[in-house]
């Protein structure tokens, strides 16, 4: 059995320009493995990380004639499948930001709600400490009960909702930190 040989990008590329099906293969064989990480640190569950990861490369084989060869390859196709986690959020957590916002009266400028956007809540929930953003990840954008979360990752009901409650406090802090801060840059 040979080993298969290593391609360059170019040549991928330029395969997957000319709809060649291995080279389509050998592309997401060689980016997979880290597109697939990225998606797990935003989502416990492997199943929606694969779908995210799916549709990330649909859009890197859709787009791919407009990349310019400027810059690294990997992270025009982190940027894409990172598009991908971002709309698939936007779609499945319609409540993520009445979840963050809830009971939060004590704004100063409403207008700042308007400007903060999925991604922006997605990078302030980056800045958590892990087990919080875990509980906050599982339950806001996963859906998971605090009875499902308990179970999942070992611990009580009660310190899955006080995870929740700090995920809660803590962003209400850094939203408003930000508040004369412009949160979305395009």
């Amino acid at each position: 059995m040979s080993i298969p040989r290593k391609y360059t990008d170019e040549e991928l590329i330029q395969g997957c320009l000319n709809n060649d099906r291995y080279s389509q293969e050998m592309l997401f064989r060689k980016y997979f493995p880290t597109m697939m990480q990225m998606c797990l640190r935003y989502t416990n569950d492997r199943d929606k990380a694969m779908e995210i990861v799916n549709n990330g490369f649909l859009r890197v084989y859709t787009k791919l004639h407009t990349y310019a060869f400027k810059g690294s390859f990997e992270g025009w196709i982190r940027k894409l499948v990172y598009h991908s986690l971002s709309d698939y959020f936007k779609q499945n957590s319609r409540y993520l930001q009445f979840l963050v916002f809830e009971d939060y009266e004590s704004i100063q400028r409403p207008e700042a709600l308007s400007r903060v956007y999925t991604e922006d809540i997605m990078k302030l929930v980056a800045l958590l400490p892990p087990a919080t953003q875990q509980v906050f990840r599982m339950y806001a954008i996963e859906g998971y009960t605090h009875v499902e979360i308990a179970k999942q990752i070992d611990i009580s009901i009660g310190t899955s909702k006080w995870h929740l409650s700090a995920a809660r406090k803590k962003l209400k802090e850094l939203i408003q930190q930000s508040n004369n801060l412009p949160l979305y840059a395009g």
